[in-house]
């Protein structure tokens, strides 16, 4: 009689030794973990108790150490008296400016903080006095403040009652005096309008002087201008140079040199291609 091995006793329910797709014998059902309580995310340091990662502690700190220095900058910026404005100093003054003027003029607060002074506005009321041609006003830290000022300079006398106008170059009276400064040309202007300030006329006639050959320019003694394009320069032994507008300063000064080779009493040079000599 042939004997039987049986397998092992088949729990109720479950399938049959010959079952297709079942368990063999001896063998878990499969590799995966038993299902169980969600993981704890304790063990780790750097993840809270959801899982999320928690700052690391280096990272805290630095932005604990920045928001600090924060702090402090602002404070000595804006509520110390370590940065306050203790003295103003002022550069570019002359015979025609003091430096009390200066002072006077820009209303400086001291002890008001650095950061806080208006500098743009210091510099433009520095502006309104009629010496000075520009002004900047810039912060020296920890505690001064600075004025540079650009005063104008005279480059016409202007005859008025008692004596002379220095004018500049933008046509701006900006001091008055008894006697005419040596060397320096008078100014006269034949245009309708009322005021020298800003006047084209004038401008052009200090480029004019700008441009004239050297050796020549410390020979004139006036200058007249009827425009930007009608100026003309008399010389100290009377001679007339007729110079025009201020283009083509190059050309016309070549020009020049090349007619003043011949003795005349006017030389114009004003006419493109034109020169001409009389007298």
């Amino acid at each position: 009689m042939a004997s039987r091995v049986s397998g092992p006793p088949r729990r109720p329910g479950g399938p049959g030794p010959g079952a297709k797709g079942g368990a063999r014998p001896g063998r878990r059902q499969g590799r995966g973990r038993a299902p169980g309580p969600p993981r704890r995310w304790a063990r780790w340091p750097w993840r809270d108790r959801e899982g999320r990662r928690k700052p690391h502690w280096k990272a805290v700190l630095v932005a604990l150490t920045a928001v600090a220095i924060v702090g402090v900058m602002a404070w000595a910026l804006l509520g110390s008296t370590l940065l306050v404005v203790r003295s103003v100093q002022v550069n570019g003054t002359g015979g025609t400016v003091s430096t009390g003027q200066v002072l006077a003029a820009a209303r400086v607060d001291r002890g008001q903080p650095l950061v806080w002074v208006n500098t743009g506005e210091i510099a433009r009321r520095v502006a309104r006095l009629k010496q000075v041609q520009s002004a900047q006003v810039s912060r020296n830290w920890p505690s001064t403040l600075v004025i540079s000022i650009q005063l104008r300079k005279a480059v016409f006398a202007l005859p008025v009652y008692g004596g002379y106008a220095l004018v500049d170059a933008f046509g701006v009276n900006f001091r008055d005096v008894t006697r005419r400064p040596p060397g320096l040309p008078l100014l006269t202007v034949n245009t309708a309008g009322g005021t020298l300030r800003g006047s084209p006329a004038v401008r052009a006639a200090a480029t004019v002087l700008a441009e004239l050959p050297r050796h020549i320019a410390t020979k004139v003694r006036s200058v007249t201008t009827g425009g930007p394009d009608k100026v003309s320069v008399r010389l100290a032994n009377g001679v007339v140079v007729v110079w025009g507008g201020t283009e083509r300063a190059q050309v016309k000064a070549r020009e020049l040199l090349i007619l003043m080779r011949r003795r005349a009493r006017v030389y114009d040079v004003s006419g493109v291609g034109t020169a001409t000599i009389k007298g």
